[in-house]
């Protein structure tokens, strides 16, 4: 049941999609990792000479005081103009493990991507839900108040026919109150899904369409899905490669303990307009290697270097505890699954149960053999039932869901929805050798 709106049909698969093409949080996570994969060309750029350009020129007074005293001035235009280019031949092969775990930061990134790309789905996933569930218990309601309405009107009439007392009237009268109380709540409720709703996914739902549970993309047992999991899953993948950051980071500490071997190149013109000088020009050209052993910094490179054991003995354990949530994550996902399997059966037995005892309380009722208090009482059963009902269908599909989130399996290729996949490696091939420029690839 639920609430026609004048507007086309909306399935699950078209409100992910929405979500997945418009949502900030998504496209702001998307931005950070193309800004990760610059972090690799910058470390390319240590394999690269640096060329720098120089010019100075200006006006210089100069007042010469001769052996006779005579004093001679005059104004000077000297101008100096140099390119000076510097290439590094070793540095302890800080470059090389500066690429590594640049490298290592953009494959960290592109899984903490998939995980937010999961979150938004799933998210969508519940808004899209929550929808739904609340337009069928706003109808349940509004079904309720009018059966409820027509047995205060029975109730009264059979007041005045002498058959019931004034108590009997009281009660449907109440009840009513009850009920229109209760589809108030549910339409306040309502309303709220549906702002969540245009926050997750991008816009006002409309004709919401019934979803079905997504079991059959998850593996088939709980040990598969852990092991799935620990394969998986995004962040599982994620604290992997930022053991492998924190593990080359030691390295790049240890390489300060290292020679540097370096080369510079210098070419210079200069001249003066000094008329007592002999000479008006100066050309230049160098080039010069420099070898640099460190031999006592303070302790610095060694302290670093400590640091960076440490670190990387945090990362492992966080990689550890990550597995840990992971498996717990999977073990709750799969059993709250497998419960909502058995929550909508026992749910729509008991709906149809309800309704059934409701129309042999009404029959009964009409015979004298119950009570109006007999007949509230099953009403309002019924539209518990239906109520719960509504809700279980509601839990049996997020949770097939989430269980499909927690194996790390929550995506647009998963699902196998109609839209392009978003290619985090497209960005990073078309930076990762540029030399120069400062323009984005998106044109920015």
């Amino acid at each position: 049941m639920m609430v026609c709106e004048p507007s086309r049909a909306e399935t699950l698969s078209e409100a992910l999609v929405r979500a997945y093409q418009s949502s900030p949080q998504l496209n702001a996570d998307r931005a950070r990792q193309r800004g990760t994969d610059e972090n690799v060309p910058q470390a390319l750029a240590g394999y690269r000479p640096q060329v720098v350009a120089s010019l100075s020129a200006g006006l210089q007074a100069v007042r010469n005081t001769l052996p006779d005293n005579t004093i001679q001035g005059a104004t000077l235009r000297p101008w100096t103009i140099g390119v000076t280019v510097s290439q590094v031949l070793f540095n302890g092969f800080k470059t090389a493990n500066s690429v590594r775990v640049a490298e290592y930061q953009v494959l960290s990134g592109r899984e903490a991507l998939r995980n937010t790309g999961q979150g938004v789905l799933l998210d969508a996933v519940t808004a899209y839900m929550n929808v739904l569930a609340n337009q069928a218990l706003v109808e349940a309601q509004r079904t309720n108040v009018a059966v409820l309405r027509e047995i205060q009107a029975t109730t009264k009439k059979r007041l005045d026919a002498g058959d019931v007392t004034p108590t009997d009237t009281a009660q449907a009268e109440a009840r009513l109150s009850r009920g229109l109380a209760d589809l108030n709540a549910a339409e306040v409720t309502l309303a709220i899904s549906k702002a969540t709703y245009v926050q997750v996914i991008g816009g006002p739902p409309g004709q919401l369409t019934p979803a079905t549970p997504v079991d059959r993309l998850s593996p088939v047992t709980m040990p598969a899905s852990i092991e799935t999991a620990n394969h998986e899953h995004p962040a599982v993948l994620g604290a992997g490669y930022d053991v492998d950051v924190a593990q080359t980071t030691i390295k790049i500490a240890e390489g300060s303990l290292l020679p540097t071997v370096a080369v510079q190149a210098n070419a210079s013109r200069s001249k003066d307009s000094d008329s007592t000088l002999s000479t008006f020009a100066t050309n230049q050209a160098s080039i010069l290697g420099q070898i640099n052993v460190p031999i006592y910094d303070g302790g610095t490179a060694a302290s670093q270097t400590r640091q960076a054991k440490e670190l990387a003995s945090q990362s492992r354990l966080v990689l550890e505890q990550v597995r840990n949530q992971s498996r717990t994550a999977v073990v709750g996902a799969w059993v709250s699954n497998e419960g909502t399997k058995v929550a909508l059966t026992a749910a729509e037995s008991e709906a149809k149960a309800a309704d059934v005892a409701l129309q042999g309380v009404r029959r009964e009722a009409a015979g004298g053999q119950r009570t109006t208090i007999d007949v509230l009482n099953a009403q309002q059963d019924l539209t518990a039932a239906r109520s719960r009902q509504i809700q279980a269908q509601r839990d049996r599909v997020i949770a097939s869901y989430t269980l499909l989130s927690a194996v790390g399996r929550l995506d647009v290729r998963t699902l196998n929805l109609d839209t392009p996949d978003y290619l985090p490696e497209a960005h990073y091939h078309q930076v990762r050798d540029a030399w120069h420029g400062v323009r984005t690839p998106s044109g920015q």
